[in-house]
């Protein structure tokens, strides 16, 4: 029986033991729910194929990007918009913006801010088929970079899965759990829960190890 341990402390257990301990304790994991999204087809001003195809694996840091936009609301039913970009590699999140508007000006700030740590890689991007990726001003500063893009399929979302999947955590773990009045609020919580996943939240597709770890780690 395959066994997890826990860093921390030392502790080498089975998850069925976890489990059964869980229930003694009467505690329980966040668990993610299931939404059925349909998207509205808007003109793009550019399309590519599906480079990736579904290959979400990896042979060293910046080789694959994830994007994508996701929405929150705070206050009164106001709404935020949160862009972001997961390595497949280490499965981290390299670079996050957060703005009040969803527009290409989120996409590409997301995108400098990424540029600025990324030196000489030249990783494939991929996306859905969402106005920002779409747009000449997106394609022409990947092509300032030399930079290959690839996008899902029209109404097929497990091409971009393991990004969904860090949408699903992120809210599951953080968003759904609090109620935010402020912008600002808001914004502090995603950037401190981001820091988290990325240096402190065990993945076991990493081998049990946090991305920062996994990176760091010269047996991967």
């Amino acid at each position: 029986m395959k066994l997890i341990r826990e860093q921390r402390h030392g502790i080498k257990c089975n998850l069925k033991r976890v489990c059964c301990l869980m229930r003694v304790l009467g505690l329980r994991s966040a668990c993610r729910r299931k939404k059925h999204r349909r998207k509205k087809r808007t003109p793009a001003d550019y399309i590519t194929e599906n480079t990736l195809n579904r290959e979400f694996t990896a042979c060293r840091p910046n080789e694959k990007w994830l994007t994508d936009v996701t929405e929150f609301q705070y206050g009164d039913g106001r709404k935020a918009y949160l862009s972001a970009i997961l390595d497949l590699y280490g499965r981290n999140i390299v670079s996050f913006s957060l703005s009040r508007k969803n527009d290409t000006a989120l996409v590409l700030d997301t995108f400098k801010r990424a540029f600025s740590q990324r030196y000489d890689d030249r990783p494939l991007v991929h996306s859905d088929r969402g106005t920002q990726y779409t747009s000449h001003a997106f394609r022409k500063r990947l092509e300032q970079e030399r930079i290959s893009q690839s996008m899902s399929r029209p109404g097929k979302c497990l091409d971009n899965a393991p990004m969904d999947g860090f949408w699903g955590i992120l809210k599951t773990e953080m968003y759904y759990l609090c109620h935010f009045e402020e912008y600002g609020e808001l914004c502090e919580a995603v950037a401190a829960y981001i820091k988290f996943y990325n240096n402190e939240r065990y993945q076991k597709k990493l081998g049990y190890m946090t991305p920062a770890e996994f990176l760091q780690s010269p047996n991967k």
